[in-house]
This record gives structure tokens, C-alpha cells and sequence, in this order.
């Protein structure tokens, strides 16, 4: 029996609520993402300050459903159709120049003698938060412009490409097994791709009907995929963001060519309204506080990690988009694909779980991803509204 705390509980879902009122109430120009107050007010509610919340299984059961759920969206709102050809070739090019990038920043680290995760490290610094990014994204009306297809697509490679690493690098299995694995599952899912593209075709009319009513039938399947192809990538040994991601693209593919307001609508209440909130909150609350405090170099890599964010996902927009993209675009590109945090928090948790990253190290990582989430969307933001709004790039 898994005890339960129903006040942390309670307390995460108060704090989840507050922070969407500070955001709705703080002005436009001054906003701060709701991920970054979730966190924040988690740091505040958790053990190390106020301690009126505490992790335990059962809380960290929904933060799981809630990072499934983010890499959901994730999956769902990137359009393939809308980034193929030559933004999703760039973006891949793009993401391997990060890798490259990262691995040599670890060098530097190695030669400086810390040998601390490096491997987990280099796989962090190349990330890119697009599930994070989307609804910033969509409040600033920049989904279908040219710049953002581009960053959807570098933010594709950003979060799918590492997600792949995790998989195949940091599970208990060897890479073969794990290839093999990862192989078996990417059948499964077009096989389960194709089924739910032929029965949303036979039964639209029954989930449009369900969504005014109490069935709910098209929430009901598509909860069902996501929890489904999640449990089945944690029970292959694989990570359950691939799960989340897989699903987000089937259920897209399915949906693809019906009016879906409505559905679309409802899955984010469940999704943005809930589960996702209590992930970003529960983040908080596990994030070590005294770790970072034990060194002041720990505190210095909060700002120096952010850097390094900048270098890793910046050059490569800088140099690729040149054709593409004008000068002040590609340094807004560059800005917003340095924005991370969920697969900087599931690395350095696999890497402190497996011994591979002492935990300050792993704060340090953590702190620069919520800072990197806090203020750089906000200045990529307002290096797009300088630019004159006749003109899209």
C-alpha cells in the first residue's frame, strides 16, 4: 500500500491554481511563464522552506502522469506536415551540431577536473523545451509564421533527439538490447498509429457526438493512448517521455483534417489544467536547495550553464538559418531554443539515481534550466515585437 498525504497533495494543487492567477494578473510586459511560478512556488511550499509539502510516491506518481501528459502536447502540436523538407533538415543538422557542442563543453569540464555526469551533461545541454515553448508560442501568435515553423522544428530535434539518447544510453539495458527494444516499439506504434487513424475515421461522429455529454468518448481514448503507450515504454525499459511524445504524434495524425476545437480544448483543461501543473510544482518541491548552497561554484554554474545553453543551441541557429532567417530572427531562434527544463530535470534525476552526478551538480543543471525558462522566452518575445509586425521572418 502506497500511503497517501492528502495535504501535500491539496498544497500542490493550491499552489498549481496560484500560480496561474499571478500570471494572469502580472502585466503583459513583465509576464513570467506559469512553468517557472509553478516551480518557484514549489521551491517555497517544499521541505527545504516552508515545508508544507513533502515528495513521496504517491505525489510523484502524478508529477510522472504530468510529464507524460507535457511530452503529449509536445508530440500532438508539432505539425510534420508544416515542417517538413527544409526546416526539419536544419533542425536535425541544427541538433547534431548541439550535440557535438555540448560533448566538447564536457570536455572543457573534464580538463578543469570535474568528472561529474559529463555524459549526462552533454545529452542536457542539448536540449530544447518546445512542450514548454507551445503555449508561449501560441499567446504570442507565432505558431504559423515562417520563424515559427523553423523554431518548431529545431524545438522538435531539440526534445525528440536526447529523448532518443535517454533511451538508448541511459536505460539498465545494454544499447543493443536497447535498440532493439526502441525498434520494436516505433513498430508498435505505427501499427497502433494506423488502427487509431482507421477508427477515428468510422467513429468521428460518435466522439463528436460523446463531447457534449458525459461520455467524453474522444478524451476517454485519448487518455487511453497516452497512459497506454507510456506503461508500455516503461515496462519495455524505455522512457516514459517517448511514450508521451509517440503518443501526442498519433493522436495528431488521427485528428489530422477534423474540425477539433472542441476535443483540442478539452484535452488541454485536463492536460495544462492538471497534470501537467503538478509536475512542474512537484519539480519544485524535490529541487535541493542546500546542494546548490554547499559551493559557491555550484551558484556560479547556474549563470554559466545558462551560457553554455546559449553556445550549445545558439550557434548552431546562427549559422545554419543565414539563408533563412534575418539577423535579429536568427538571435530570437537562438534565444528560444536555449529555453530548457523537463528533459534537464529527467536527465540529472537518472543520472543522481544512478550515481553518474552528485546532487548539486544536478541542482546547479536544474536551477540554470528554470532560470533559462524564465527569462529567455521573454527576451526572445521582445526581440519579435521590435521587429515590424508587416514583416515575418
Amino acid at each position: 500500500m502506497v500511503n497517501v498525504d492528502a495535504t501535500s497533495f491539496l498544497v500542490i494543487v493550491i499552489v498549481s491554481a496560484l500560480a496561474a492567477m499571478l500570471s494572469g494578473l502580472a502585466p503583459r510586459r513583465v509576464a513570467v511563464p506559469v512553468v517557472v511560478l509553478e516551480i518557484l512556488l514549489g521551491i517555497l511550499v517544499g521541505p527545504e522552506l516552508l515545508d508544507l509539502a513533502q515528495p513521496d510516491q504517491f505525489t510523484q506518481f502524478f508529477s510522472n502522469l504530468g510529464l507524460g501528459m507535457l511530452f503529449f502536447f509536445a508530440g500532438y502540436e508539432i505539425e510534420f506536415q508544416l515542417i517538413r523538407g527544409r526546416p526539419l533538415r536544419l533542425a536535425g543538422l541544427g541538433w547534431a551540431m548541439s550535440l557535438l557542442i555540448a560533448y566538447g563543453l564536457a570536455a572543457l569540464f573534464v580538463l578543469a577536473g570535474d568528472h561529474d555526469g559529463l555524459i549526462f551533461l552533454g545529452a542536457a545541454m542539448a536540449t530544447t523545451a518546445i512542450g514548454t515553448l507551445i503555449p508561449i508560442l501560441k499567446d504570442a501568435d507565432e505558431m504559423r509564421t515562417r520563424f515559427g515553423v523553423f523554431l518548431l522544428a529545431a524545438g522538435a530535434a531539440g526534445e525528440f533527439g536526447p529523448i532518443l539518447i535517454v533511451t538508448l544510453f541511459f536505460s539498465t539495458k545494454t544499447t543493443a538490447a536497447s535498440a532493439l527494444i526502441l525498434i520494436g516499439f516505433i513498430l508498435l506504434a505505427v501499427i497502433a498509429a494506423l488502427l487509431a487513424v482507421r477508427s477515428v475515421g468510422r467513429g468521428w461522429n460518435l466522439i463528436e457526438r460523446s463531447l457534449e455529454t458525459s461520455g467524453q468518448l474522444g478524451i476517454r481514448a485519448t487518455v487511453v493512448i497516452v497512459f497506454a503507450l507510456v506503461a508500455l515504454a516503461t515496462e519495455l525499459g524505455l522512457d516514459l517521455l517517448l511514450g508521451g511524445f509517440v503518443a501526442g504524434v498519433i493522436v495528431s495524425l488521427a485528428l489530422r483534417g477534423r474540425e477539433v476545437d472542441v476535443l483540442e480544448s478539452k484535452l488541454a483543461a485536463v492536460g495544462y489544467g492538471f497534470l501537467i501543473p503538478f509536475f512542474f510544482v512537484f519539480t519544485g518541491i524535490e529541487f535541493d536547495i542546500a546542494a546548490l548552497f554547499d559551493s559557491p561554484l555550484l551558484l556560479v554554474g547556474v549563470p554559466l550553464f545558462v551560457l553554455c545553453f546559449l553556445i550549445v543551441r545558439g550557434v548552431p541557429a546562427m549559422l545554419l538559418y543565414r539563408r533563412d532567417l534575418n539577423r535579429r530572427s536568427r538571435v530570437a531562434l537562438a534565444v528560444f531554443s536555449a529555453t530548457e527544463l523537463p528533459l534537464v530535470v529527467a536527465i540529472t534525476t537518472i543520472a543522481v539515481d544512478k550515481g553518474e552526478m552528485g546532487s548539486g551538480t544536478a541542482a546547479s543543471l536544474v536551477g540554470a534550466a528554470v532560470l533559462s525558462t524564465a527569462v529567455l522566452p521573454m527576451i526572445a518575445l521582445r526581440i519579435r515585437a521590435s521587429m515590424q509586425k508587416t514583416y515575418v521572418a
